[in-house]
């Protein structure tokens, strides 16, 4: 069900979507983000940017009718055409890398602006088709190599090995693929930090294209719990990490205006860099109408959960608080709804075999993916959430609106929208989340008033309409008085003729490279 807001009339504004394993190609709540504010948008006209994993990702939803195009950019998969430039073109791209990884791997702070200007002339050879060629180059390995050796490069705990050099340029290569995108129109809205940002980036850059970001989790916070177990040495994983932090502090100078789903966000973003003029919060919000008060509880006392399966959403630990409870409550069962990207397959069997294992497994059911989400949050008493990481969830103010009780871990947004309508625990804490679900699976009477408290709380301050009518009002805000004309950015900028005019690199870092 989707509701729409505003009357369909001439477009308004036009506005390119830059999303990174998310939408059009994968379910979960950012996907249900933005295909709600597409639909609720009849008038504005989208494009669609969408960073995937290799390309060949069917769609996940339908696009609306005012989505008038569809760009994909692959991380993975097949290796991008193009030759390597030669002579004095090859010699300025290696010089952009190299300033690039000086940036990466400075010492100290204040490397930003140089970071920057790479990145943009980086961008320039992406769009001229010749910039993942020029990086599987030996010599971009060299130079990597080569200033990883030199006095006062900030690496700890392992010295870097040829190996490193060419791990790191490799995956450095594929996280500057999305620069090739073609240049994002209208309105930039990137709906998460991080690598969907380069095309407006870029745009913004060579053509004053106005940025918008939405972070629904913080992408460097998330970078940094991802790379935590990665498999990468520790050289690798500094540079990567760098890499992201730079990266999100380009975003956060360049955009126009940031929307977070939250103030836990808007505290990372002003740490990170962003200017707090220039950060608005918009909640996500859900149509009350679309999701009304659930059915009948089950009589059996049962524990849901709704998401992705993701080692993020650490079923983990709910697994482990669910064994607890079942000490108490021989009777309960868990049911978990949702599911599986591909690649995590290997997590869903880890998380199987850690029900076998304490003792649950015949209680503890994996229901897959329901075509009506409403059908997870009845299922139980009590609705859990055990993430790590968060924005603003969508399973949670969708369970609210629901009227079903909520226990949830205290990251990100999670406090913000429960208020005193649920319980609260730490995360990775199975004891404190198996007490809570406890004591509401105890109390009937308790899990009633907190379930109709949570639905006022959903109408009250968390409905789609809010939301629309502020991206509604930022969209007509942002966009031009007047469309900008391809003749209008005709050229190449003034830092790409600086590098093309300026002499071959040199110092240890070119060697080789000429």
């Amino acid at each position: 069900m989707h509701a729409v807001f505003g009357t369909p009339a001439a477009r308004t504004a036009q506005v390119t979507l830059l999303t990174e394993g998310t939408y059009p190609h994968s379910p979960g709540g950012v996907s249900v983000w933005c295909d709600q504010l597409l639909r609720a948008l009849p008038d504005v006209g989208f494009r669609v940017t969408a960073v995937t994993a290799t390309g060949e990702e069917p769609l996940a939803w339908q696009l609306p009718p005012n989505v008038t195009a569809l760009q994909t950019v692959p991380m993975w998969g097949r290796t991008p055409r193009g030759r390597e430039p030669r002579g004095r073109d090859r010699r300025a791209l290696l010089g952009a890398w190299e300033g690039l990884l000086t940036a990466l791997l400075a010492e100290q702070d204040g490397e930003d602006r140089h970071f920057g200007l790479a990145l943009y002339e980086l961008g320039e050879w992406a769009q001229a088709g010749v910039l993942a060629a020029g990086l599987r180059s030996e010599a971009a390995v060299r130079i990597l190599a080569a200033l990883w050796r030199r006095p006062g490069t900030a690496v700890a705990a392992a010295r870097p090995s040829q190996y490193d050099a060419l791990t790191g340029t490799d995956l450095l290569e594929h996280a500057l693929r999305p620069l090739a995108a073609p240049p994002p129109t209208g309105v930039a809205h990137a709906v998460s930090g991080g690598l969907a940002t380069l095309p407006g980036l870029l745009a913004h850059h060579r053509e004053d294209v106005p940025l918008l970001l939405t972070e629904h989790g913080v992408y460097q916070r998330e970078r940094y719990l991802g790379h935590r177990t990665g498999p990468y040495r520790w050289p690798v994983k500094a540079l990567l990490l760098h890499f992201f932090r730079l990266l999100a502090r380009e975003g956060y100078r360049s955009s126009a205006l940031i929307t977070p789903g939250n103030r836990y966000n808007r505290r990372w973003e002003e740490h990170g860099g962003a200017a707090p003029d220039r950060i608005r919060t918009v909640y996500n919000g859900v149509d009350p109408a679309a999701f009304p008060l659930a059915g009948p509880e089950p009589a059996r006392p049962t524990l849901s959960w709704a998401g992705r399966i993701d080692p993020i959403k650490d079923l983990e630990t709910l697994i482990r608080a669910f064994a607890l409870v079942r000490e108490e409550m021989p009777e309960a069962r868990l049911r978990i709804f949702g599911g599986t990207p591909r690649g995590g397959e290997a997590y869903r069997e880890r998380c199987e075999a850690l029900a076998q294992a304490v003792g649950a497994g015949e209680a503890v059911t994996f229901e897959g993916r329901v075509d009506d989400i409403r059908t997870a949050y009845a299922a139980g008493q009590v609705v859990m959430l055990s993430s790590i990481s968060e924005g603003f969830p969508f399973t949670l103010i969708e369970a609210m609106s629901c009227g079903r009780c909520t226990v949830s871990t205290d990251v990100g947004g999670v406090r913000e929208a429960v208020g005193d309508t649920g319980l609260v625990v730490p995360p990775r804490d199975p004891a404190a989340m198996a007490l809570a679900a406890l004591s509401l699976l105890r109390d009937p009477a308790r899990r009633a008033a907190l379930g109709e408290a949570a639905r006022l709380r959903v109408i009250d301050q968390f409905t789609l309409r809010r939301t629309v009518d502020s991206f509604r009002a930022i969209y007509a805000g942002l966009s031009p008085a007047e469309p900008r004309t391809a003749q209008q950015y005709a050229g190449v900028t003034w830092l790409s003729r600086v590098w093309r005019e300026a002499p071959a690199a040199s110092g240890p870092a070119a060697e080789g490279t000429a």
